[in-house]
């Protein structure tokens, strides 16, 4: 005799609804990824970049062996660039950690990676020559090859008029031919280390570069096209960061070398501010004075006064 209180019961087939589950789950996620996701956007190397803009590729080059770059004068956490920091009054909060990635970008960037390569006889004289040289002449060759560069029909280092260039277009022929080889990249990255996973020297490199900068505003991710809040091939973007990326777009924000420093500080303020509302008098009293939470809750309201009005009382 079946038991009274027993529920009824039917045969379920667990397998088959996760199979079945599992496939439309799987089906969605490739047709919505395909629909909404961001392109997929092939990595910008030394590689790439040299091979797609060699004459930006030389004259960063030049910067770089003369340290003229912007990491080259960046100051920490790189170098101890005089005057580089950002700061926040007297605070000089970029200098507070110190030179914490220490970089020479002629040396980490050109000089290097020429000496770990198999050399022709030509480059190993220029090292020669360019290690021999005073600090003094070394700037005088780049600088004077790096004018003759901007001089040159686009830029051109095979167009470049005759000169006093010392070894710099012979070390800087070299290094254009590692970037475009590939080998450029794995010896940044490497750097000693076994694992390759360090980005930081070749993101430098790019950075300092006209290539990035171009390719980035060509997604609209400068910086002046609220880059920040941005992603690849998508809009608005991480709408989140719309208040951070704002104060970049206005004056004194926009001109000024301290924005960083500046924009941290103004973010941390008005960060406070709103975690202390609640303690700050007259602010707090605002929703009181206002009233818009009666507007908001005034179904809830009209219910309550609805509830507690004695009856016969009248309007």
């Amino acid at each position: 005799m079946p038991d009274p209180a027993a529920f009824p019961t039917r045969p379920y087939d667990l397998v088959k609804e996760f199979t079945v589950a599992l496939v439309v789950v799987g089906l969605l996620t490739v047709v919505l990824a395909a629909v909404f996701s961001s392109p997929d956007v092939k990595p910008v190397t030394l590689a790439s970049w040299s091979r797609a803009a060699g004459t930006d590729f030389t004259a960063t080059a030049v910067a770089e062996l003369g340290g003229t770059s912007g990491t080259a004068e960046y100051g920490p956490p790189y170098n101890h660039t005089p005057g580089a920091a950002q700061k926040l009054g007297p605070v000089g909060l970029q200098s507070a950690a110190g030179v914490r990635i220490p970089v020479d970008t002629a040396e980490d960037f050109v000089l290097r990676p020429l000496t770990n390569a198999p050399e022709p006889p030509a480059v190993r004289r220029a090292l020669a020559t360019w290690a021999a040289a005073p600090a003094s002449r070394q700037q005088a060759w780049t600088k004077a090859y790096s004018d003759a560069l901007a001089k040159s029909p686009g830029g051109n280092p095979v167009k470049v008029a005759e000169g006093d260039y010392g070894p710099v277009p012979v070390l800087t022929a070299r290094l254009l031919d590692l970037a475009e080889s590939g080998s450029l990249d794995g010896q940044l990255q490497a750097d000693g280390k076994f694992y390759q996973t360090d980005y930081t020297l070749p993101l430098l490199f790019l950075s300092d570069g006209a290539h990035l900068e171009s390719l980035a505003r060509a997604e609209h991710l400068g910086g002046d096209q609220w880059g920040m809040m941005n992603e690849t091939g998508n809009y608005p973007g991480q709408a989140w960061l719309w208040l951070y990326t704002f104060w970049y777009q206005i004056e004194p924000f926009k001109s000024s070398g301290n924005a960083d420093a500046l924009i941290w500080g103004l973010m941390a303020l008005l960060s406070l501010g709103l975690m202390l509302i609640p303690f700050i008098p007259g602010v707090r009293s605002i929703p009181r004075w206002t009233r818009v939470h009666r507007l908001i809750w005034r179904s809830y309201h009209r219910d309550q006064d609805g509830a507690v009005r004695p009856k016969g009382s009248g309007g």
